[in-house]
């Protein structure tokens, strides 16, 4: 997937928050929080476009702007990449350089070892499932 900036991801969430929307109504969304002014903001629409992120519809002059891709898409995209450029893959790492280096609450403990639990036991369903007599 293309790399979305940080600039584009504040106009995507506007989108996966409402959508479809008119160009106008992706500006006024975004006056409060950006200091950019229209022409930034069609500029950013049109990349993302080109990018395969937004699509539009032409009604008159104006477009009318949706996703593409889903906010989880995009966030696994990001995260995969992030990944594989900072950690060279291992997942491992990344989470424990995550827990090591911020405070997290007892609820996002809990939560984190359920996850775990849940992968643990689809992987050990998983690898149960697999015959090593069937590879060659």
């Amino acid at each position: 997937m293309t790399k979305i900036s940080d600039a584009e991801w504040r106009v995507c969430q506007v989108l996966w928050l409402e959508s479809p929307l008119m160009t106008s109504e992706v500006i006024e969304r975004l006056a409060d929080s950006a200091e950019w002014n229209p022409s930034t903001i069609k500029t950013m629409l049109t990349r993302l476009v080109l990018k395969g992120v937004l699509g539009y519809k032409s009604l008159g002059r104006e477009h009318q702007y949706f996703p593409i891709l889903s906010e989880e898409k995009c966030i696994e995209s990001h995260t995969r990449s992030f990944i594989n450029r900072v950690f060279h893959g291992a997942v491992g790492a990344m989470a424990a350089a995550f827990i090591k280096n911020h405070h997290l609450t007892n609820e996002e403990i809990a939560e984190l070892k359920a996850i775990l639990d849940q992968k643990g036991a689809e992987t050990q369903l998983s690898e149960s499932r697999t015959d090593p007599r069937d590879k060659t």
